[in-house]
């Protein structure tokens, strides 16, 4: 800035009143507050703006201004700082002569004169209409990105909630997410009928038939609040019933959405009129208000609607979002809210049918393998106990087989085996092998020729797996106790003896995988005797992805060399427990033990206080059960021998007669006394009775009431019934 030379020569006369006159902001002149401040000039650029001219100012009076503004949020306030002698800024919206909507920044200055401090007021009236249109903008984008991020935040939290559908209440959470969008919001599943749904139940597959509503619900009295006084009974209405939409929807006659009008009528017991009736009374009982209409859309799976989400929007908005007869839309419903719900909508329904789907694959895969696997082996003058594991990782369906196998009366067949894979062509091709050995092990002596032939067989029939397998037979001496094991082996990890503390691995008759042998295989032999146990088991009980299979089978070894119990189910118990704590892979386990009586009948030390069996459907799993359990209370040092034997016989026998599919036996020492558990299939629970006039039997459960305290409780698809001896149990004569 540089430093004038002279004085600032003065303006020359009317100069100011030039350049106002001529300024491209529109500008105007108002008198006093105390005259009402009327407007006694504009410039041109306010003439031109606004289309008033000089000569409408007597036209529109005193104020012309007034006539363009349509909206002044802060005219208080300035009114204030006018009567004040203040100066003011505001923002007014209005309309221009020719209709125009525009945006003016009025600012006002009090201009001095002789008879006070604000005689005149000079003001500008500044166009910021393209400002204030993109600022709107702005923040309509902005809106928008919030809404739509917390629209993906909905449906995320929704999946995540889909994703647990085993959950009680995961359709009920994902319904109170959605009253985020809309005052109320649920669920309706069709198994066998609508019915209001606070989750899925996945274990039960829907039955498809939607027409048997009215037995849920009936009719809504008259007088409970929510029955609108113009909506008839269904099927009672003089008029011609409307369409069933929601029976449409639900058979997939409609893609839907539908809109389901509470005052309307319907046909009696129609899938609409059921569900009007439902959702008067929860919405009622839930929001206090009364709904008109309510959009219902379709929860579809893939061949069938498995449900409905219902949602009131307060007023009443269809599906487009158009506005309805009856109803009239409210602020703020735009149609992203219909998009959101159709959304959750289909993805429940995705997540519904694939749980659905995942469960039954999951019950056929195990029914699958079950019904393949042999049930507790019993054989003569052994003692043998069986397990098997499936990985919970998968649908419980693998390719780990065993089978023992009574030939003829001094002769046992064993085999383990392990096909590769974890779905149904794994077992599939398990059941397969399991069948040709067991044709060839009925023909066949020796265990070599026997899997020759197996190979030979295998090749022809093409079987896709790769497969490993063990087979072995156990002969009776005749001239004592003693025991021949002759065995060969198929690409599968050896079976170990143990006797008195030493682990022996029965390395011998080694050869390559199921069907590709070359060359005759080759048979192994070991000598039995008294209380010498033998493993057979599958990579699953040792393999670990942390370390190598030669690590695991040396665990495996200096864990057996450990083992303290003295019976076959005491020796599987205990591995189990020292090493299929969390199994990566199916895990079968074969005990085989030559019973010691002179040993058998001292008190073992302790060791793991639990057996279990799997015992088929049948009479003879009753006996079977009796001489589990002595033989157990024999190796726990238990007196109450005679009181379970004659309720382990009580609780089988019972899931014998009344069950059905396999019965689990567990024994546990709890340290005061024993507790026993069966389980069938059976979820009726077992009752005391009487007895049956001029009929044997019917006391069974009172028996087991005298002995012990017992109890039951469901388990997976049937029951559980448990027994707890009493310390004093004496078995009735």
């Amino acid at each position: 800035m540089t430093e004038s030379s002279g004085p600032v020569p003065p303006l020359p006369d009317g100069f100011l009143d030039s350049a106002v006159a001529a300024a491209v902001i529109p500008a105007f002149v108002t008198g006093a507050w105390e005259d009402g401040m009327p407007v006694l000039w504009i410039n041109d650029a306010f003439a031109r703006e606004s289309g008033i001219g000089v000569n409408d100012l007597a036209v529109l009076g005193k104020h012309p201004l007034l006539e363009l503004v349509d909206d002044d949020a802060e005219r208080d306030r300035s009114q204030g700082d006018l009567r004040a002698g203040r100066p003011t800024t505001r923002m007014v919206s209005g309309r221009l002569m020719d209709g125009r909507a525009t945006w003016w920044q009025i600012t006002m200055s009090p201009v001095p004169g002789e008879h006070g401090p604000a005689e005149h007021w000079f003001g500008t009236a500044t166009d910021v209409s393209t400002h204030v249109e993109r600022q709107a903008n702005q923040l309509a984008s902005l809106e928008v990105e919030r809404r739509e991020r917390a629209d993906l935040d909905l449906i995320a939290q929704t999946t995540e909630l889909l994703g647990d559908l085993e959950y009680p209440y995961a359709l009920r959470d994902i319904a109170d997410l959605l009253r985020a969008l809309v005052p109320w919001a649920g669920f309706y599943v069709n198994d066998d009928g609508l019915a209001f749904a606070d989750g899925v139940d996945v274990a039960s597959p829907p039955s498809g038939r939607g027409r048997r509503h009215a037995r849920y619900v009936p009719d809504l009295p008259a007088d409970v609040p929510g029955e609108r006084p113009d909506a008839p009974a269904d099927g009672d209405d003089t008029r011609e019933p409307v369409r069933d939409e929601v029976q449409d929807l639900l058979e997939g006659v409609v893609e839907g959405p539908v809109m389901l009008r509470l005052g309307a009528g319907f046909p009696a017991h129609s899938a609409s009129g059921w569900l009007r009736r439902d959702l008067l009374r929860r919405v009622v009982e839930e929001t206090g208000a009364l709904p008109r209409a309510v959009v219902v859309h379709a929860v579809a799976g893939r061949r069938r609607v498995l449900g409905l989400l219902a949602t009131w929007h307060g007023v009443g908005v269809a599906p487009d979002g158009t506005v309805t007869e009856e109803v009239r839309p409210g602020p703020g419903e735009p149609q992203h809210v219909h998009t959101v719900i159709e959304v959750v909508a289909r993805r429940a329904g995705t997540a519904i049918d694939n749980a659905r789907l995942y469960a039954r694959e999951h019950r056929l895969a195990e029914a699958l393998q079950r019904a393949m696997l042999p049930e507790q082996a019993d054989v003569s003058g052994l003692d043998v106990w069986t397990y098997y594991a499936p990985n919970a990782e998968h649908a419980q369906v693998g390719g780990d087989w065993y089978d023992v196998l009574q030939i003829d009366e001094g002769t046992v067949g064993l085999v383990v085996g392990d096909v590769v894979g974890h779905d149904v062509e794994a077992a599939a091709a398990m059941g397969q092998l399991r069948s040709v050995v067991r044709s060839y092990a009925f023909e066949l002596a020796t265990p070599g020729i026997v899997v020759d032939r197996v190979d030979q067989l295998v090749t022809g029939m093409r079987i896709p797996r790769s497969a490993s397998m063990v087979y072995a037979t156990l002969r009776h001496q005749q001239d004592g106790d003693a025991w021949t094991v002759q065995y060969t082996r198929a690409g599968h990890l050896p079976p170990l003896l143990l006797r008195d503390g030493t682990v022996t691995q029965l390395a011998g008759g080694a050869g390559s995988l199921v069907g590709f042998g070359s060359k005759p295989r080759t048979t192994g032999q070991a000598e039995l005797r008294r209380g010498d146990v033998l493993l057979f088991y599958t990579d699953g009980l040792i393999e670990r992805r942390d370390r190598s299979l030669k690590v695991g089978l040396d665990a495996l070894v200096e864990t057996s060399g450990r083992i303290t119990a003295r019976d076959a189910a005491g020796v599987g118990e205990e591995l189990l427990s020292r090493l299929a704590d969390a199994p990566e892979d199916d895990v079968a386990l074969v005990v085989v033990r030559v019973p010691d009586p002179v040993a058998d009948a001292q008190v073992q030390p302790l060791s793991p206080r639990s057996r279990r069996w799997l015992l088929p459907s049948e009479p003879a799993s009753i006996g079977r059960a009796r001489h589990a359990v002595l033989r157990t209370c024999q190796a726990w040092g238990l007196p109450e021998s005679a009181s379970a034997e004659l309720v382990v016989s009580e609780l089988v026998a019972n899931g014998v007669l009344h069950g059905w599919g396999n019965i689990a036996l567990r024994l546990f020492d709890t340290g005061d006394g024993l507790r026993i558990e069966v389980e069938d299939s059976n979820p009726a629970p077992p009752v005391t009775t009487d007895g049956h006039p001029n009929r044997v039997g019917g006391f069974g459960m009172q028996i087991v009431e005298r002995l012990a305290d017992w109890g039951w409780r469901p388990a997976g698809s049937g029951k559980l019934v448990w027994a707890k001896l009493h310390a004093d149990a004496v078995a009735p004569r």
